[in-house]
């Protein structure tokens, strides 16, 4: 199977590791994985802030860039439900207005300094024709999105595995983040893979399915709250006595991972893509 591996914006930056994981995870399960340097933003940043224009644009460079796979994998809960719940609508949103600019019209003498003209009067300058938008984007979105699949989806649903043959000997707790439990429905499909890997001890987390107060741009906009919701989450991974805390999303463990940093909790955070891509020899 030709698997595309799409690393996300966090990931790329600040998560690398987590990306190698992700290969070495479905190379050890037989995938031929590649990763077109092409690959840009999904556009969920722009799309949530209030510019649909350059996240569709951002949409349409996605489905040129993953086109011809026959599976594009993620590893963002996040970005997963960013394709396959708004590149739909994005691709059956109208398209914006045309712009079409004034047309100088030149001055005229008055009637008495020049001489009336003969026949009919001169027809005005056409305006210039809106340029027309092509169809061909809902169809490509159409296609691409029941390809894209976020990890654990991928192993569970279309590998038809839960034992990847990991190994990882730590007691672990999960958090379900907001996109991958609300947005992507995944289900029991991470936790399904965790109790699978060999020397892992996994512990519920009390009130799992809280917000754990990052959303992006609402943490910027939103600080005293984000860092309330933040300290109760906080609160329930240390209580689970678990030595590392395991989500689909960077984007999330980062925000609760500085939280427990600042409060020396001795709880790291993980990927549930490292985890899963653990070995013996690497554990």
């Amino acid at each position: 199977m030709r698997v595309a591996l799409f690393i996300t914006c966090v990931n790329d930056t600040l998560f690398p590791e987590t990306g190698r994981a992700v290969v070495t995870l479905l190379r050890r399960l037989g995938c031929d994985v590649e990763f077109p340097p092409a690959q840009t933003c999904c556009g969920q940043m722009h799309l949530n802030t209030g510019y649909p224009r350059e996240g569709e644009r951002l949409a349409r460079h996605f489905a040129d860039v993953f086109a011809g796979y026959d599976a594009v994998v993620v590893p963002s809960g996040s970005c997963a439900a960013m394709v396959r719940e708004q590149y739909p609508k994005l691709a059956r949103r109208p398209p914006e207005p045309v712009r079409v600019p004034s047309v100088p019209v030149p001055s005229v003498p008055p009637a008495q300094d020049r001489a009336l003209p003969s026949g009919p009067a001169p027809a005005a300058p056409a305006a210039p024709a809106a340029p027309a938008v092509p169809a061909v984007f809902a169809d490509e979105v159409a296609e691409m999105v029941p390809r894209v699949h976020e990890l654990s989806e991928f192993l569970v649903d279309v590998l038809g595995v839960t034992d990847v043959g990991a190994y990882f000997p730590h007691r672990v707790t999960y958090h379900p983040t907001c996109h991958s439990l609300r947005g992507l429905r995944l289900g029991d499909r991470p936790t399904r893979l965790l109790e699978r890997v060999r020397g892992l001890e996994l512990v519920p987390l009390p009130a799992a399915d809280e917000c754990c107060g990052f959303g992006g741009t609402f943490a910027v906009k939103n600080p005293a709250v984000s860092a309330a919701m933040c300290a109760d989450k906080v609160r329930n991974v240390t209580a689970t006595g678990a030595e590392v805390l395991c989500a689909a999303d960077n984007s999330c463990l980062m925000h609760i991972g500085g939280t427990l940093g600042r409060q020396r909790a001795g709880v790291r955070t993980m990927h549930l893509a490292e985890i899963l891509a653990a070995t013996e020899g690497t554990r």
